[in-house]
Order: C-alpha cells, then sequence, then structure tokens
C-alpha cells in the first residue's frame, strides 16, 4: 500500500497549493460554489440538481467542473467561496487511516467535515475483448483517471491490493480514454462514476469488442462494497456485471459564524443547502439524477463528523434564507384592472 500512501500525500500536497492560488477574491455579491466532476460525470449532474433547488429560492450555486475527488476534498478545505464538494469514501477512508502519523494529511483534513453520505459509485472498468478480468491488466496499457480524481485513486488502489504488476498506468480521464481504447492505443480504463454514466451511456460501444470487467476479488470487499450493473444498464451490456462501488459523499467545512462575515456567509449557506436538499428529497428523485433514489443519508463514514452548519439547517424550524419574490404581474398589465371591473360590476 506505500505507493498509494506516498502519491496521495503528494496530490493533496499539490492540489492545495494550486488551489490556493486560483482561489477567488471575496466579491460584492457572496460566491457559493460546488465542486464537482468531469461534464460527462455523475457528479456535476448532482450538482446541477441542487443548483436548481437553490434556484428555485434565489440562492445562486456555481457548479464548478474539476478533476475530482481529491481536488475536491482539498477544494473545500483550502479555495475561497467553496463550501461544498462531493467526494468518494474510499479517499475518506485512507485519508483518516493516514492522517495520525502524517502532518501533510491531518492539514488536510482539518475541519474539513459531512455534509451528507449520497449513493454508491460504480466502478467500471471497459476493456477490450480478451481481457476478462482485473488480473488480465498484467502487462498491459491502463487509463487510471488523471492525478486529482478519485477514479485514480481507486484504480490504484485495486491494482495495488490485487498486485497486478506490470501494468503501464496512463493519467488520462474517462472522455481521454474511451477513444484511445476504441482505436486500439490501450487496452483497458477505470471510470468510478455512478451507473448510469452518461459517457457509456451516450457513447456508440461495440459490444463485440469491448466489455465491462467483473470484479469480484475478496481482498477488495474490506474497502469496497459489493454491487452488480444490472443487464441492458448500458446499450453494449446485455448480461448483469458484478463489481465493486464507492459511497459518494458531500463534503463541507465547519465554518464559525462567529469568526468573522466570511465564515458567517459561508455557514449560512451550508445551513441554507442542508435544509433546501432534506426538504426537496422527493423533488430530486423525482426530477434529478437517478442516483437520487438510491441517496442513504444514515451512511455517515466511520470517522468523519457531520458538520455545524448542516446540523443548524436540519432543524425543522429552520428557514433558508431565500431572496426569489413571489411572481406578480407585470407593471402595465391590465389584470388588476380586469378583476376591479368584475368586482364592481357585482354591484
Amino acid at each position: 500500500m506505500k505507493p498509494v500512501v506516498i502519491t496521495l500525500r503528494g496530490l493533496l500536497v499539490a492540489a492545495g497549493v494550486s488551489l490556493l492560488a486560483a482561489g477567488p477574491g471575496q466579491s460584492a455579491e457572496f460566491e457559493r460554489n460546488i465542486m464537482t466532476g468531469g461534464p460527462t460525470g455523475t457528479y456535476i449532474r448532482i450538482g446541477q440538481d441542487m443548483a436548481a433547488l437553490g434556484a428555485e429560492c434565489g440562492l445562486t450555486l456555481n457548479v464548478v467542473e474539476s478533476a475530482g475527488s481529491l481536488e475536491n476534498f482539498v477544494g473545500v478545505r483550502k479555495r475561497r467561496n467553496t463550501q461544498f464538494g462531493i467526494v468518494q469514501s474510499d479517499v475518506l477512508e485512507y485519508l483518516k487511516t493516514f492522517e495520525a502519523n502524517d502532518a501533510e494529511i491531518q492539514d488536510a483534513v482539518r475541519g474539513v467535515r459531512i455534509m451528507f453520505p449520497l449513493y454508491n459509485e460504480e466502478v467500471h472498468v471497459l476493456a477490450r475483448a480478451g481481457v476478462e478480468g482485473i488480473k488480465d491488466l498484467e502487462g498491459k496499457k491502463v487509463a487510471v483517471g488523471v492525478k486529482d480524481s478519485g477514479t485514480f485513486l481507486t484504480a490504484s488502489l485495486i491494482l495495488d491490493i490485487l498486485q497486478v504488476k506490470g501494468a503501464e498506468r496512463l493519467p488520462l480521464n474517462p472522455d481521454e480514454a474511451l477513444p484511445k481504447l476504441q482505436a486500439g492505443e490501450i487496452d483497458a480504463f477505470f471510470y468510478v462514476a455512478g451507473a448510469p454514466a452518461s459517457l457509456f451511456a451516450k457513447a456508440d460501444i461495440d459490444p463485440e469488442k469491448f466489455h465491462l470487467l467483473p470484479i469480484t476479488e475478496a481482498p477488495l470487499l474490506a474497502t469496497y462494497t459489493k454491487t452488480s450493473i444490472p443487464a441492458g444498464t448500458y446499450g453494449f451490456q446485455s448480461d448483469p456485471v458484478d463489481l465493486v462501488a464507492v459511497k459518494a459523499v458531500l463534503m463541507t467545512y465547519d465554518y464559525d459564524p462567529k469568526k468573522n462575515a466570511y465564515h458567517r456567509e459561508s455557514c449560512t449557506a451550508v445551513s441554507d443547502f442542508s435544509s433546501l436538499v432534506l426538504n426537496g428529497m422527493d423533488e430530486l428523485r423525482e426530477t434529478g439524477h437517478p442516483k437520487w433514489k438510491s441517496v442513504d443519508l444514515a451512511a455517515v463514514p466511520p470517522g468523519w463528523q457531520v458538520g455545524s452548519c448542516v446540523k443548524a439547517g436540519m432543524a425543522l424550524d429552520y428557514a433558508p434564507t431565500c431572496t426569489k419574490a413571489a411572481d406578480v404581474a407585470p407593471a402595465d398589465s391590465n389584470e388588476e384592472y380586469l378583476n376591479l371591473l368584475k368586482q364592481r360590476l357585482k354591484n
């Protein structure tokens, strides 16, 4: 496991530096941001669904594309005006595992809190025909995701846990990896995303040439959950596929409203969206991404605390600070005149 720990430390430090440099300054209009993932992933749809809830009451939530879980985790910790980020639970587990003996990881996790546990994300490995399982990736060219992504960490962990040796691990995101696989330039690629992942749902993938690998090895079950992708989830997949999943978790920061105006407004933003998500869960399940239907709000990852601003927004009497005014008739409308006229004619 040592290579994964070293990689994780380096990524946290590098991501922290870049995010601090890139963080926006405080503007006149208070900014709320959620860090998600790539344009074809599930995270960005979840962020867009949350933003739609906010828009209904006049609260703007900017949905920010990112490399994925590692960048999102550090973003919540260090990127200004970034109150929310979606992170994989195996990232959280390994951060917590190595936190006690590593000062840099201690700094990275300080103040980061759970907002809500979400849904399970399936570990997709799309491979060419002839590659039948993860162990067959030995000596092959495998895209494992870009280095700030949760896919990168999950792929690295799985390959290390199963001691898959000699695989050439290429830092390509899934959008780049799919055409390279189809062109014969690589043998397989990892993609951690909630099924149905739009990348696979929308792509023209030849079922005679490519398939999802089963992932059923017992050593993985200490970290991941057994699951299955039903037959027909994707056009190229006629049979169910047994594999593993990791929990997606919505993260935030433990803002102190007594500290300064920025902390106070950020805490209010967290409380507002905690309330909006809880009260809007039926709407999210009906009109949002299908993964909202499987959200389990009780499945809090062990070793992590729920944020105090989250709990404030969960109170039964909490009222979000909505700014959207009730719909009114345009100033030149004759509706009021006609209503008054009807009343007068009745007399």
